[in-house]
């Protein structure tokens, strides 16, 4: 079966990790922008990186066969640096129109401060005025769910901003209803020992049903799996669960929540020769 990972972090993953990805299966990703490591100290390194997003990653999915896609914005862990993260969203219009940018993300919070609030709501602003998808990030905190609360609070304080085009990521099973009830799409991160593994987002599933929900595997710097989506089809499969319905999280939901993108240009994988 093909599935699109519609969150992982390509640029920490090796060439050898793209392959064995289309080996099982994965025929398109999207990379959100987010932390490098460190905290870069200038607009400039974001610029750089915004190159290797939307140019240097592209170029090695097509290698083996893969259609990348990514997303903009300055990260919540430096949101704290309110003068550089207002530099950066005034940088980037410059790449909004580049073929593989679905939109801007993933922004949210990290420690639900200030700062990362003001930041989070001058990227919505960013994203209203140029008409962009948007990928959320939910903290990874004990009180996940009052950051999520947080963030859907501040969306709905922008009536420009509309539900049906944002994605809430990193969602557990007392954050999912609060997403999907309040009209967002929303994701599963697997990870190994975090977040949702594939038998919790499994669970998930059997208990909120397949509309405006995916799967991703983050596939970051620290312990985790970029094949996690196909664990995770193997494991909604030992359930009994339909194929219609794995076919509709892994394929089919990512891939009508980016087609809300002006720019999203995907070939099936069918329709090239695979």
């Amino acid at each position: 079966m093909y599935f699109i990972d519609p969150h992982v972090h390509m640029v920490s993953r090796t060439t050898d990790d793209y392959e064995i990805m289309a080996r099982m299966g994965c025929t398109a990703i999207s990379e959100p922008a987010f932390w490098a490591g460190y905290d870069r100290g200038s607009v400039e390194g974001f610029r750089d990186y915004f190159r290797q997003l939307t140019e240097f990653e592209a170029k090695r999915a097509a290698a083996v066969g893969i259609q990348h896609y990514t997303w903009l914005c300055i990260n919540a862990k430096e949101a704290e640096n309110v003068e550089l993260s207002r530099e950066v969203i005034a940088m980037i219009p410059e790449f909004l129109d580049k073929p593989n940018v679905l939109g801007i993300g993933e922004i949210g919070l990290n420690k639900n401060t200030p700062n990362e609030c003001t930041i989070f709501r001058e990227h919505l602003e960013l994203a209203a005025k140029t008409d962009e998808l948007i990928l959320i990030h939910t903290p990874h905190l004990s009180d996940k769910y009052k950051g999520t609360r947080m963030i859907i609070d501040m969306i709905k304080e922008n009536s420009k901003i509309d539900p049906g085009r944002v994605l809430i990521d990193h969602v557990e099973e007392h954050t999912v209803k609060l997403a999907l009830d309040n009209g967002f799409w929303c994701g599963m991160t697997l990870y190994p020992t975090t977040k949702c593994t594939p038998a919790r987002a499994a669970d998930i599933i059997e208990m909120v049903g397949d509309e405006r929900i995916m799967a991703n595997s983050a596939g970051d710097w620290g312990p985790s799996k970029p094949t996690a989506v196909a664990d995770f089809i193997m494991e909604m499969r030992k359930r009994g669960l339909s194929e219609a319905k794995i076919k509709k999280v892994v394929y089919e939901n990512p891939l009508g929540f980016f087609s809300l993108s002006k720019r999203f240009q995907f070939t099936p994988p069918e329709q090239r020769g695979e």
